[in-house]
């Protein structure tokens, strides 16, 4: 596999997946009580410790697509229904040391009843890696063909410059087309904007009409 570094910073998380969060329902923490289940399912999570890594990748969010090992609507406990969770194999290394083995673990939110992450963030397992604190980096490697990691704002603020002029020259009237088929004129003329959502482009045509229409 052709592997594609990227480098995110390592966040405090709620406490939930190890279990030392005070006000968690799960003591033992989610991990140790969902690993169980992913095993009977065929997936070993015994050489990962019992807790997720949260990395951080501002300005950026996540695409993920045909995870490695999937579990659909799963009954993990009573408290709560049924999620369902992907996961997908990747390499983490810290600085110069050795590469180790992981996965990213994505309890799908449409399932998820609380404890949802943001934009840009990954919960990850992965054995022990020492000296791991929040704030410190660390290099995770996917395959890039179904883990992307798009530049939100990087993009927005091109798309931005991309349609100055337009708006300057057209004024109001640029507004006026409904987002469908605004979106097939940028897929023609800018397609680099295809990877961002409805909302995103939103945010950039409002922010568009802002700085480059006459009050």
């Amino acid at each position: 596999m052709d592997w594609t570094w990227h480098r995110g910073i390592v966040a405090a998380g709620h406490g939930v997946a190890s279990g030392s969060s005070s006000d968690s329902p799960y003591p033992a923490g989610t991990i140790a009580l969902q690993s169980p289940f992913f095993l009977q399912g065929g997936l070993d999570l015994s050489g990962c410790v019992q807790g997720t890594i949260n990395l951080d990748f501002p300005g950026c969010r996540w695409a993920l697509r045909q995870p490695d090992w999937c579990f659909e609507q799963l009954e993990w406990t009573p408290l709560h229904p049924p999620e369902t969770f992907s996961f997908w194999r990747v390499l983490l290394r810290q600085g110069s040391g050795e590469q180790l083995e992981g996965w990213i673990y994505y309890p799908h939110p449409e399932t998820k009843v609380r404890h949802f992450q943001r934009d840009g963030r990954l919960e990850l397992l992965a054995p022990w890696l020492p000296e791991l604190t929040a704030g410190s980096a660390l290099e995770l490697a996917v395959d890039p063909a179904r883990c992307q990691l798009i530049a939100v704002a990087r993009l927005r603020a091109r798309l931005l410059e991309f349609l100055k002029f337009r708006v300057l020259a057209a004024q109001e009237s640029f507004f006026l087309q409904e987002l469908p088929p605004l979106r097939q004129w940028l897929d023609q003329h800018w397609p680099e904007a295809s990877v961002l959502s409805d909302a995103e482009v939103q945010l950039s045509l409002e922010q568009a009409r802002q700085l480059y229409t006459e009050s």
